[in-house]
């Protein structure tokens, strides 16, 4: 099973924090990453999103449908996260568009074992993918990729 995890583009600052949306720069971020994954997702993907605005804006950037999950709100914890994506046994890859520290938790937990303060940066992507071979099985990072990264 593939997990990409991609954290929200960046945000005005502001008081309700699930009412933030993206700045301009964060508009521009959240469409060079979601042509980059519409160009390497494949065409199953289940996509997972915070109910949050800028979330939900990230999510539009990719242009494909997606369903908005509460469970996956600001004060997720990884283990609602996975639940959400049905790890390991989905039968397809799942994308979850949401925040740090959650995915950064979440990412160190697949590949270190534990919820350590990794750190995702915004509108960034973290690929993880599962893998079984005569020696077990794991978990591995299959990609990371930044907007800055991504050519036009």
């Amino acid at each position: 099973m593939d997990l990409i995890l991609w954290r929200h583009a960046e945000a005005e600052p502001g008081e309700v924090d699930l009412q933030r949306a993206l700045t301009a720069r964060g508009q521009k971020q959240a469409r060079k990453m979601g042509g980059w994954l519409d160009r390497h997702l494949p065409d199953k993907v289940r996509i997972l999103c915070s109910p949050a605005v800028r979330t939900v804006q990230t999510a539009e950037a990719l242009g494909r449908k997606f369903k908005v999950m509460p469970e996956l709100a600001p004060d997720a914890v990884p283990a609602a996260l996975l639940s959400a994506a049905h790890w390991p046994n989905a039968r397809e890859p799942v994308l979850i568009i949401g925040h740090q520290p959650t995915l950064g938790q979440l990412a160190a937990l697949l590949i270190a074992g534990s919820e350590l303060p990794w750190s995702i940066r915004k509108g960034s992507v973290w690929w993880i993918s599962q893998h079984e071979d005569g020696d077990g099985s794991g978990n591995f990072l299959r990609a990371v990729m930044t907007p800055e990264l991504v050519s036009k």
